[in-house]
């Protein structure tokens, strides 16, 4: 049996790190100057994600700031028919823009979204809400979901935050029953992903009465990298707008 000892001794044993670290791209130094992501620190990083843009505009529209969230989810999930589902109503891009502008926070349903949205370019908190339902003593005490019980718990902080939800449904119909009470987010990102109610909450998003700004997708696709993707381009497009 291997045991961390003995790995980080032969991890030490390594003299020459250099045949470990050839970029797996190649590294344009106008590319690099010219890019914007917040996540990409290094020159690598850079290199890849401006490829990636040059790919994505000659296959996906690029006219407009929601074509941007468009290219980003296609980035994100690799999949170009992504772009020709996603739905933004209520001018959820200059919404969430101005929110972020402000260092609104920004809840989101589990932590690998949190751990996924950029830490630069922007002064929100990013709560997940599973931290909100202590113990999960509401959760328990009415056998919801966690994620459910997490946005309950939060209810009161909500009103001009975003919300971002990837993974859980049921989240997002919670979401869409405290706005029926009277709660009001600045912006909902609701792409939940999945086979049970996936398709159902993001409809229900989008059928809502009250007009909240959001951005949504048609079907049981979507997921935490497409929510990732948004909240971040959404970053991006802030920092440049400040600039």
């Amino acid at each position: 049996m291997t045991t961390k000892r003995s790995v980080n001794e032969e991890v030490g044993k390594l003299e020459n790190l250099e045949e470990f670290i050839e970029p797996t791209v190649n590294i344009d130094p106008e590319f690099v100057q010219i890019c914007k992501d917040s996540g990409a620190r290094t020159e690598e990083a850079k290199a890849i994600y401006m490829k990636s843009w040059t790919i994505i505009q000659e296959l996906v529209v690029n006219k407009t700031p929601e074509d941007r969230l468009r290219q980003r989810c296609v980035i994100a999930t690799g999949d170009l028919s992504v772009a020709e589902i996603m739905h933004f109503m209520h001018d959820p891009i200059t919404v969430g823009v101005e929110t972020i502008k402000k260092g609104a926070p920004i809840f989101v349903d589990i932590n690998m979204l949190k751990a996924g949205i950029t830490k630069r370019g922007h002064k929100s908190k990013i709560i997940c809400v599973l931290d909100e339902d202590q113990n999960s003593e509401i959760a328990n005490k009415y056998g919801i979901t966690r994620t459910s019980a997490g946005f309950l718990a939060a209810r009161k902080q909500l009103d001009g935050s975003i919300i971002a939800i990837g993974n859980a449904p049921s989240a997002l119909i919670m979401v869409c029953k405290l706005i029926e009470k009277g709660f009001r987010p600045a912006l909902i990102i609701g792409l939940p992903v999945g086979f049970v109610n996936a398709a159902e909450s993001k409809e229900m998003l989008r059928n809502l009465k009250i007009p909240i700004p959001s951005i949504s997708c048609v079907g049981t696709r979507g997921g935490t990298p497409m929510a990732v993707a948004c909240i971040n381009e959404l970053v991006a497009i802030a920092k440049e707008r400040e600039e």
